[in-house]
């Protein structure tokens, strides 16, 4: 299963179901959102979770800071052979040594 949709069913569980269709979306997901820093904004959205009195998006956030719901070696693959991945190393590869 997808790491995306691991998270998205983890969330789902304990009634963040907002948060779940983002994670299904593939906003929280290291190669698939459209942030910079998604991995930020499913802390900040836990954190706010917590905070309004969401106890089961305690043990999501733990999980979250232990990287239980990174990319998996697969998925980083898998991005690395799309066009965007292959152009991201093309950048690299063309940046001036400094």
């Amino acid at each position: 299963m997808h790491t995306k949709d691991i998270l998205a069913a983890e969330l789902e569980d304990v009634g963040l179901l907002e948060m779940a269709e983002n994670a299904r979306k593939g906003m929280y997901h290291d190669f698939l959102s459209p942030l910079e820093f998604p991995e930020l904004r499913l802390d900040a959205d836990l954190a706010e979770a917590i905070k309004n009195g969401n106890v089961g998006a305690v043990g999501i956030r733990r999980r979250h800071h232990n990287g239980d719901y990174d990319a998996s070696v697969e998925e980083s693959e898998e991005w690395a052979k799309s066009p965007e991945g292959r152009a991201a190393f093309a950048m690299i590869a063309r940046r001036p040594n400094s």
